[in-house]
């Protein structure tokens, strides 16, 4: 059986759960609302100060829904809690991050700035060459996070771009000259 799936999620104080029908999750904190519609074949219950997924067979699909289903309303709970926040460096010679009401202007060696506006629910803070992306919603965090590491990504050779805080980037050894 799915050992993440058969695991209860604690819903901390001050959050409340509830299960519509068609499996929509809302998860309500002290962070905010999120709601979300989960595969209709799992059964989601809220017992107590716990919710329970269950699975009805052992197909192959439900086994993989099972413990994704789980993921997904913990990753709310603890979004609505503590939120999620990622962190990505600017490396760089001349390369600059600058926030402006809610856009966030980047310098990246092109011939143009590149500006990029904070989704609904994404917070964005620069502090010095560290862009900070704040939000609730794990999945929209983490993906507006990548977006902005897309605008440049960090290059073998000397490091420069826009990389994760915990990423390492593999360096190679650039070109020698003629003996």
């Amino acid at each position: 059986m799915s050992r993440i799936g058969r695991m209860p999620i604690a819903i901390p104080a001050g959050v409340t759960v509830e299960v519509a029908e068609n499996n929509k999750v809302t998860v309500k904190g002290p962070k905010g609302t999120l709601e979300r519609v989960l595969p209709k074949e799992m059964e989601i219950k809220v017992e107590g100060a716990e919710v329970v997924v269950s699975r009805p067979n052992d197909l192959k699909k439900m086994k993989s829904l099972h413990g994704l289903t789980r993921t997904l309303v913990n990753n709310m709970v603890v979004g609505v809690t503590n939120g999620y926040e990622k962190k990505l460096e600017v490396n760089g010679v001349g390369y600059r991050a600058a926030k402006a009401g809610k856009k966030l202007t980047l310098s990246l060696g092109y011939s143009h700035p590149v500006e990029m506006e904070d989704p609904a629910g994404i917070e964005t803070v620069v502090e010095g060459n560290v862009i900070t992306v704040k939000g609730i919603d794990k999945e929209k965090v983490g993906q507006f996070a990548a977006e902005i590491r897309d605008k440049r990504r960090p290059e073998p050779y000397k490091g420069k771009g826009i990389k994760y805080a915990d990423e390492v980037i593999r360096r190679k050894v650039g070109k020698t000259g003629k003996k």
